[in-house]
């Protein structure tokens, strides 16, 4: 009896803690309760679970092959949809908690779901130097294929979860993306399945409207079934510098110039303070020195931002070589620094021994046990957005951070936006450097208000003709919306696709002004 009492003991305890707390309080900063019980080893069975239902339908399927037939069944949904009277809108099968938006989507439970499993990388072709892949195809195949063979991908954004389709309908960024430009940038082509249920090939020469308006349209132009995107060889080692700047004018100089030199492959910044960063930059090598070697992926060693904040800390710069796949997912095993919010712990050093190789908790799986406590509480409390904003604006765009929201590290990623037609381009018609400002944690405002606080810096990107990413949450209102993109070519072939009865608008589909 003696251990049953030890138990119940405990539990009293435990629910006098969260009365005297309050469960809002203990669902939100004790979280790591659930999370390393429960979320943790479900990660890794639902990992092992994916992992071998696609070698089973590779193998067993030939799944490739069977890439046809898997379009002819999407176009056979749409076209009875369409028989049926298309009284709804139409969307993609896809659960919305899996994908890596925060933002669960609750017009999955209101339109006609079709269903797409499409997961393969069909074909890599080293000649022309693309790789055709499906659009549920993610980050972490890709890496895993590509680099086996010696190529990778121009652009290949941060978490393994992430998937082409995401990519190619929202956007993706990476350190390369000074070089490269946006995700979208390094697409020659896309199959798509249109309201009609007909199949198109755009490219920039082939119904090249088409292919200019895909990017940020969110799927509310056709169904992605393929695309095919530029590969470029690639090295054993990333050869990595880390550069402690202090000084906001300073900070905002060396990154520039950082950026504009297009030696460095991978140009990367962490700012930890207003006037406190780490500027990184990398290029590729098949050498390593090899007491400068450092496997920042093995489930042991210190998140990647406590690494580089050690050279903020003892002021100091260091070059190390790193594998190149391990620096592609640098980020991942601490969700950028998001986890150290949801396992405060995390970065022991013991329970990186110990526990680090089940991390991180898949971000579906949060998503999908926040429920609406969390959901409301991380709303109020917390901010994850990017804002894209040009690299001339970066100093004031950090002042305006700091004062509206102040949250540290923000992660600065360089990127070329290139002049074009589609809903994101700069202002003028030539290529320009812009700057990718991701913030993610708990405000330390105290006048913080999640709507307001973000439409200030809504407006403020508006004002310097940037961009908001579409996976985080957007409070501006229609006008305010199409005022911070172009939507001409965009609004122009949902007319003459007929997307206006098959597909929301985008605004509507992603805005909480028009979702709530």
């Amino acid at each position: 009896m003696d251990p049953l009492l030890y138990l119940a003991g405990l539990v009293v305890l435990f629910l006098l803690w969260i009365k005297v707390k309050g469960l809002d309080y203990v669902i939100v900063h004790q979280r790591w309760i659930f999370v390393c019980l429960f979320l943790l080893p479900l990660s890794v069975i639902f990992d092992v679970y994916y992992y071998v239902r696609v070698w089973i339908i590779f193998k067993m399927c030939s799944a490739p092959k069977l890439h046809d037939q898997r379009v002819r069944d999407i176009q056979r949904q749409v076209r009875e949809w369409k028989k049926d009277g298309s009284t709804k809108y139409m969307c993609t099968g896809r659960p919305g908690w899996l994908t890596v938006s925060l933002r669960v989507g609750k017009y999955k439970k209101t339109h006609k779901n079709i269903m797409i499993n499409m997961m393969d990388i069909l074909e890599v072709d080293t000649k022309k130097q693309v790789v055709r892949v499906e659009p549920l195809a993610n980050m972490g195949q890709v890496t895993a294929l590509l680099t086996s063979i010696g190529w990778t991908l121009p652009v290949l954004p941060e978490l393994d979860d992430l998937t082409v389709g995401g990519l190619v309908m929202g956007t993706g960024i990476e350190s390369s993306s000074h070089i490269y430009g946006l995700f979208q940038h390094i697409c020659v082509a896309f199959e798509l399945v249109l309201a009609d249920g007909s199949l198109v090939r755009c490219t920039e020469e082939e119904n090249s409207d088409l292919f200019h308006a895909v990017p940020w349209s969110c799927g509310t132009l056709g169904f992605l079934v393929a695309a095919e995107i530029k590969i470029v060889p690639a090295k054993a080692w990333v050869k990595l510098s880390y550069e402690p700047v202090r000084g906001l004018e300073n900070i905002c100089k060396r990154f520039t110039e950082a950026s504009e030199n297009k030696q460095n492959t991978f140009v990367e910044g962490l700012q930890y303070s207003l006037d406190s960063a780490v500027i990184m930059t990398g290029t590729m090598t098949d050498h390593a020195e090899p007491d400068k070697i450092n496997r920042i992926g093995l489930h042991f060693k210190p998140w990647f931002f406590k690494h580089v904040e050690s050279y903020l800390k003892k002021d100091t710069a260091g070059v190390e070589y790193v594998p190149l796949r391990q620096y592609y997912h640098r980020h991942t095993r601490s969700i950028f620094w998001e986890l150290q919010d949801i396992i405060p712990f995390g970065n022991n050093p013991i329970f990186r021994w110990v526990f680090g190789w089940l991390v991180p908790p898949k971000i579906s799986l949060l998503k999908l046990t926040q429920g609406e406590t969390i959901r409301r509480l991380y709303e109020q409390h917390h901010v994850v957005q990017d804002m894209l904003v040009p690299m001339k604006n970066l100093q004031d765009a950090i002042t305006r951070f700091h004062q509206d929201i102040d949250v540290y590290p923000l992660w600065l990623c360089p990127f070329l936006l290139h002049a074009g037609r589609g809903m994101v381009h700069p202002k003028g018609q030539e290529d320009e450097l812009y700057v990718d400002i991701g913030a993610y944690g708990e405000p330390k405002v105290k006048h913080f208000e999640a709507k307001a606080t973000t439409r200030q810096l809504e407006k403020f990107v508006r004002e310097v003709h940037g961009f908001q990413m579409l996976y985080a949450d957007v409070y501006m209102d229609r006008e305010e919306f199409w005022e911070m993109f172009d939507g001409r070519l965009y609004h122009k072939l949902r007319e003459e696709l007929g997307c206006k009865e098959a597909f929301p608008e985008v605004y509507d589909k992603i805005c909480k002004s028009a979702r709530h």
